[in-house]
């Protein structure tokens, strides 16, 4: 059985994120969609969850925008002067080599993100990251022991297939530089975490087979996601995805993912797309699927 969970991410960021978010599920092939628990849209993203059911509801761990929930306090070493989360993956793991960040305050964060959720009644499908920083090594054990402690029966694992990651790169032509960029990333999670699906297996938590969209954050298209779903193996496979709005309070975020988010809705609802993947025989799921099965 050929199975997909498409996953929208940062649910919560700003409400045209949220209103993207939502009419990606309810007119397209969306089925599953990351909280951020610090997002400005919070409110907004719960009544989306709420008018939503039957999407799957992940929390999307963050340590790179915004301010934290946890006491600032108990935070510090993932704050800059500003009492802000202030860097991406590659900044946090050198601060990690340089035993700048304190993991406790990491597992304290995340679990105080997650707990947020779970306040406004919604037991999560799954966990991932922002930015993909769960995959770092130790924190990838910290998000597993908190999925433990949570009973979240999932984990996204983010290394990207290179067939999959092929089969998006078709269509037009994309900003060659990005998507360079973008698979170098995508490699280098591979190179940092290799067994985590292992490390999954191991602690009873369970994953897709396959994940994709790192290489074509942003730069999705059309025929890229037609090939993707022609192509689609056997198992369980998560395309990662950024719909939404670019509205005014988007434009003001430093996120480099503005117009895109709303060209990757008009692809995730193109009836095309709907009719091929019930042509395909695949079947749409959440991660709350991927637990029931494992």
């Amino acid at each position: 059985m050929k199975n997909l969970i498409v996953n929208a991410d940062d649910l919560c960021w700003t409400e045209g994120v949220n209103q993207g978010i939502a009419d990606a599920f309810r007119n397209g092939i969306v089925t599953s969609a990351s909280i951020l628990a610090n997002g400005a849209a919070f409110l907004g993203g719960l009544e989306v969850a709420r008018c939503a059911p039957g999407l799957g509801l992940g929390v999307h761990l963050n340590l790179s925008d915004g301010v934290p929930v946890a006491d600032r306090e108990a935070v510090t070493s993932l704050l800059n002067d500003q009492g802000e989360f202030a860097g991406g993956p590659e900044s946090l793991f050198l601060k990690q080599v340089r035993r700048g960040l304190v993991m406790n305050e990491v597992e304290a964060e995340w679990d105080a993100q997650i707990q947020k959720v779970r306040d406004a009644g919604i037991e999560p499908t799954h966990l991932d990251g922002h930015k993909h920083v769960h995959m770092l090594p130790g924190l990838f054990e910290i998000a597993l022991g908190l999925a433990k402690r949570h009973s979240i029966g999932a984990i996204r694992v983010a290394l990207e297939d290179s067939g999959l990651r092929t089969a998006l790169a078709s269509g037009e032509k994309q900003r060659s530089g990005v998507v360079m960029k973008q698979g170098v990333q995508a490699r280098g999670l591979k190179l940092l975490a290799r067994d985590v699906r292992g490390q999954a297996e191991r602690a009873g938590i369970a994953t897709a087979d396959y994940f994709c969209g790192i290489a074509q954050t942003g730069e999705l298209t059309l025929d890229g996601v037609k090939k993707l779903v022609k192509s689609l193996p056997e198992g369980t496979t998560e395309l990662m995805c950024h719909p939404g709005y670019a509205d005014a309070a988007l434009r003001k975020t430093a996120t480099r993912l503005q117009d895109s988010r709303q060209k990757e809705l008009e692809i995730l609802t193109n009836t095309g797309i709907r009719n091929l993947v019930a042509s395909q025989g695949i079947r749409l799921i959440d991660y709350g699927f991927v637990t029931q099965e494992a």
